[in-house]
């Protein structure tokens, strides 16, 4: 599924950057930082940042010395492109599972790296809800199989999870599935 991007983008800097930006667009980066992050120059970075600024699927904003970017999340093409994100990433797949077969599901949260952009291999989840654990290890190692990345998890009930919350909120975090409240 890795290949998704690059069939169509030849770029590995470009490809890292849509990852970072449209998975979760509320993140943002400067150069220099991604550049270390993707152990890249930073004028390989500045160069594919350019072009996705003058395409607008980045805007830049500064804040005293520093060029901050993020994905434009009123581009055209940004819903496709995160969905493809999520897909290329293997989440997609992870949470139709969990909503399957894990018991009473309340939300499903996706922390660490991940959260914050980054395609570090690990994909942490946090879980609220009664969950059938037996399903939810059976699951992980076959969906890590399959998407070729290793999973975590952390579940809490409904009540620990707002003993938790101020401590989850200062981490990167994003709601990936929650139950309708019908």
């Amino acid at each position: 599924m890795a290949n998704l991007f690059e069939g169509l983008i030849s770029s590995k800097t470009r490809i890292k950057l849509l990852v970072r930006f449209f998975f979760n667009p509320r993140s943002q980066s400067y150069l220099r930082e991604l550049a270390k992050e993707f152990n890249v120059s930073t004028n390989a970075v500045r160069e594919e940042l350019n072009q996705l600024n003058k395409t607008n699927l980045v805007k830049k904003e500064k804040n005293g010395r520093q060029v901050f970017y993020r994905a434009n999340q009123e581009h055209p093409l940004f819903p496709e492109l995160r969905a493809m994100v999520g897909k290329m990433m293997g989440i997609d797949r992870v949470v139709e599972g969990i909503i399957r077969r894990l018991g009473n599901l309340e939300r499903a949260f996706l922390i660490g790296d991940y959260a914050d952009g980054k395609d570090s291999g690990i994909i942490d989840l946090l879980l609220v809800g009664n969950i059938n654990h037996h399903h939810l290890n059976d699951l992980s190692r076959k969906t890590e199989h399959y998407i070729k990345r290793k999973i975590r998890t952390l579940v809490y009930k409904q009540e620990e999870h707002k003993s938790f919350l101020p401590e989850i909120e200062k981490r990167p975090h994003l709601l990936i599935w929650e139950a309708n409240k019908e």
